[in-house]
């Protein structure tokens, strides 16, 4: 791959990144996370709800009803509501870790049950909020091929469980599916990866620049997928989690054996 070709394939992804985050049901329109209680919890912009929405939305707009492992909606009368695109008066909700989540929209409002740490919350953009389309233009390190490698992967015989610090300062348990090892002047590093069901592996780390130019408690990137054991990591790609601009993310942070001792002048500069 030649130079400028390398060069446009980052612009591009970077533009897509900042699109993520002020597009529709972006990073950016987000107006909530509220915590399910077991049993019901009524849907409205009444402040009394567990899940109050935004102003403009109905004063009542249903009941969430969690029972176990299932979760149901019930809708109020009279009040239209469409999940996943067709008009529902009730569902059994499926949340965003399965591969075709329950999206509930009410005009602007999109909702989704949001699982995170073996409990349910609901999770509410607002497509109408002005900060939505606030968010300046990203900031990025120069490219730098330096910072491109070409690494290998070792899965673990089996998937290990490790305890990681979130956003709201708790321990949670977080799966590591094995490591990658990559050459930089001339040292072997290590770093702990979860691999996705598409074979790419999912990174949290930290380094010298975090706390500096970088996001403090971690950064994110991706790598390509693996193959036959080898896999490209380019820190190129690194970019802050959305709790860095949003306080109704959920992130789970870097493990401390995934810090760098150098500095990765690449991928995503965090404005603060």
């Amino acid at each position: 791959m030649g130079s400028n070709e390398y060069e446009s394939q980052i612009l591009l992804w970077q533009a897509k990144k900042y699109d993520e985050r002020v597009g529709e049901n972006g990073w950016m329109s987000l107006a909530g996370l509220f915590w399910l209680n077991q049993g019901r919890n009524l849907v409205g912009s009444n402040p009394m709800c567990e899940v109050t929405l935004p102003e403009h939305a109905p004063t009542f707009l249903g009941i969430i009803e969690w029972e176990g492992k299932t979760v149901r909606l019930q809708v109020a009368e009279g009040v239209q509501v469409q999940v996943n695109g067709r008009l529902a008066q009730r569902a059994v909700l499926r949340s965003d870790r399965e591969a075709t989540p329950s999206f509930i929209t009410w005009n602007q409002i999109c909702l989704v049950l949001h699982e995170y740490a073996d409990k349910y919350g609901v999770r509410i953009w607002d497509n109408q909020r002005r900060n939505h389309f606030t968010l300046p233009l990203l900031k990025w390190f120069p490219i730098n091929k330096q910072f491109r490698f070409s690494a290998h992967y070792t899965r673990y015989p089996e998937p290990k469980v490790s305890s990681q610090l979130d956003t709201f300062g708790e321990m949670v348990e977080d799966r590591l599916d094995g490591y990658i090892t990559f050459k930089f002047d001339g040292k072997t590093y290590k770093l702990d990866v979860t691999e996705e069901k598409d074979h790419r592996l999912f990174i949290k780390f930290r380094d010298l620049t975090n706390s500096k130019e970088t996001y403090p408690p971690s950064r994110y990137c991706y790598t390509e997928r693996v193959k036959g054991g080898k896999v490209t990591l380019d820190f190129n790609y690194a970019y802050s989690p959305p709790c860095a601009f949003t306080e109704y993310a959920t992130c789970i942070f870097a493990p401390q054996q995934n810090y760098l001792p150098f500095r990765v002048e690449a991928g995503e500069i965090y404005r603060g």
